[in-house]
């Protein structure tokens, strides 16, 4: 028994391939290959969850971010502008992102809510993220909470 994001993301090649989507199909590939080089990473080979599968694409994501602002810098807008497509193309996998509005509202209850327990200032840091991160649940990327987090201790 496959995962359904999994399975979604092979009936979605399948008919990326018949309507010779090129962009859509070796996205979605290349995601597929990274799925099943995690699946039998470990001491046996086995199925991942959708949480797992959603990690996977989202680091995917990541990846084509990155590249797209490398390409971008190195002046191949070419390359970058394919970077951010297959980007676009992952993005439909993946939990809509939060605002930076609804982040900072959930970084601001994590806040409260560490400062009653007592931690505060910059050394909150840690306690704020293991509050917040739990509530975001793949919906804003790392570096970006970490960032909302660091501004929200330095307001105060």
């Amino acid at each position: 028994m496959t995962t359904t994001l999994k399975s979604r993301l092979q009936d979605d090649l399948t008919a990326a391939i018949k309507t010779r989507d090129e962009l859509r199909s070796a996205t979605l590939r290349l995601t597929l290959t990274a799925i099943q080089k995690e699946e039998v990473a470990g001491e046996t080979a086995r199925e991942l969850s959708d949480a797992e599968v959603e990690k996977i694409i989202a680091r995917e994501a990541k990846k084509r971010r990155e590249a797209a602002e490398a390409f971008a810098q190195g002046g191949r807008a070419e390359q970058a502008e394919r970077e951010r497509a297959e980007g676009v193309v992952l993005a439909e996998y993946l939990p809509k992102q939060l605002t930076d509005e609804e982040l900072d509202a959930l970084v601001a209850e994590a806040v409260q809510e560490a400062a009653a327990g007592g931690a505060q200032g910059p050394r909150a840091m840690g306690a704020v993220m293991k509050i917040v991160n739990p509530k975001v649940a793949g919906r804003a990327e790392g570096g970006r909470v970490a960032a909302a987090v660091k501004r929200r201790l330095a307001e105060g």
